[in-house]
């Protein structure tokens, strides 16, 4: 059994609904292994501030259902250097924290990674974002929400589009993945959805409205599709199809709120335990992941190196039913 008698936990990166979930988890298999847990606010930034909170059974109750993190969140240029690193490991030898849990993406699992490698502190994480975008886990803690989120204003918007036959481009979150967009699009119908993922898709585009009679469209538009977003877009077929009633919606961050699914309350339920479980069994530098509905173990190495591809198959798949 691993020296570990006490851990900190921690929120890191952009916030996504389940991570109170994941926390709750953390604190309570954690109090179940007899360990004693602290909250790290503000991510690694709180961290090297030394904003560290004891964490109970019951500070975590009534959190199940709640979006974005009672600990916080926050970006840190200062843990990126090793001064600011350093300063973290004297926060954390003076708490006698042993072991970390950090909820997040990518950029937390590198910087948990460098770290623990730096300092030979054991750190897990567990997958928090919204884009689902992680190699090594078929569902991030967020995305089904976010998922749903993005559906229920879709077809809001689909009402007004039909009363007034106008083509509303969408945006929805998704820089560099486009897990949400082709998703939701495929779950609302879009007529066409662009993606960062599939170049050139201007053209399909522009054929599409070219064939079609119908003035009432939804396109649904990743913010980091090569085509641009979706106000530059909606500009270049203002220009060629004159006869349209061209609306623009940019979801936004409300994609990253609200309380969060069922999905993803499990999710965060039963990853939280499992990470408390990896540190149990003396494993460092991981993530735990859900596959085949499955927890799984993957290296933070091959999460960070890896991307995780859409399948090509749902893009088949939407094109099909574009038609």
């Amino acid at each position: 059994m691993p020296n570990i008698k006490k851990i900190g936990v921690l929120t890191s990166g952009g916030d996504a609904p389940g991570m109170n979930a994941a926390i709750r988890a953390v604190v309570r298999a954690a109090l179940y292994q007899n360990l004693e847990v602290v909250g790290i606010r503000r991510g690694y930034k709180g961290m090297i501030e030394g904003d560290f909170i004891p964490m109970t059974s019951k500070d975590v109750g009534n959190i199940i259902q709640r979006g974005g993190t009672i600990l916080g969140t926050a970006r840190s240029k200062e843990f990126r250097t090793e001064e600011g690193r350093q300063q973290a490991y004297k926060n954390l030898q003076e708490h006698k924290i042993d072991a970390c849990v950090v909820i997040g993406g990518d950029g937390s699992f590198t910087g948990a990674g460098i770290f623990s490698k730096e300092y030979d502190i054991p750190f897990i994480g567990i997958p928090g974002t919204i884009d689902n975008d992680l190699f090594g886990t078929d569902y991030t803690i967020g995305y089904d929400t976010a998922l749903n989120t993005v559906v229920e204003a879709v077809d809001r918007i689909r009402d007004t589009a039909s009363a007034h036959e106008r083509l509303f481009f969408i945006e929805v979150m998704g820089r560099g993945a486009g897990f949400i967009a082709l998703l939701s699009g495929i779950a609302t119908g879009a007529e066409a959805v662009l993606m960062p993922e599939v170049e050139n898709q201007e053209k399909g585009l522009i054929d599409y409205l070219n064939r079609q009679n119908k003035k009432s469209n939804i396109i649904l538009v990743a913010e980091g599709s090569h085509a641009g977003g979706a106000a530059a877009i909606a500009e270049k077929v203002k220009e060629d199809f004159k006869d349209y009633d061209v609306r623009v919606n940019v979801l936004g961050h409300m994609q990253r709120g609200g309380s969060p699914s069922a999905f993803d309350r499990f999710l965060a339920s039963r990853l939280g335990v499992a990470s408390i479980e990896a540190l149990m069994d003396n494993q460092r530098s991981s993530m735990v992941g859900f596959v085949n509905h499955e927890t799984v173990l993957v290296p933070f190495n091959k999460t960070i190196k890896f991307n995780r591809n859409l399948n090509r198959i749902l893009l088949d798949v939407a094109d099909i039913l574009s038609y």
